[in-house]
């Protein structure tokens, strides 16, 4: 998934793997805050997945929730693309966003290659374009 975005993810021991790890456990302790949607083949393992998470964020006059939720790790191993198994990750968050929480919308970063998808769904632009600093320590 990283690869595809054009990341550089380093070998199987590089040291964001552990972080990640940590990370991910610790979030599926938080079933009212975090969710993951997973497509398994028994034979291949998992191939398709969407991962989703609440962050308090102040409420404003479209949204009077705090909560705000993000889509995020969408990914299907390429020899599964094309059979709708991320859009079935994807709904399935967005149902849980919209049974089991009480995010007020839902944000995420796309890729072009999954900018359809998103849009099919009823993701629209929000007229502010993401950027990110990275903090020197």
């Amino acid at each position: 998934m990283l690869e595809g975005m054009g990341v550089e993810v380093g070998g199987p021991d590089a040291a964001w793997r552990e972080v990640a790890l940590r990370y991910f456990v610790e979030q599926l302790d938080s079933p009212e805050t975090f969710a993951a949607f997973v497509v398994d083949d028994p034979d291949f393992g998992v191939v398709a997945g969407a991962v989703g998470n609440c962050n308090v964020h102040p409420p404003g006059p479209k949204d009077l929730s705090t909560l705000r939720g993000h889509l995020y790790n969408v990914s299907t191993e390429p020899a599964y693309r094309r059979r709708g198994l991320a859009r079935a990750c994807v709904i399935a968050l967005l149902d849980w966003f919209r049974d089991e929480t009480e995010v007020g919308q839902v944000e995420l970063h796309a890729t072009q290659d999954g900018e359809d998808l998103y849009r099919s769904l009823g993701f629209v632009d929000n007229g502010y374009p993401s950027q990110r600093l990275r903090v020197i320590r």
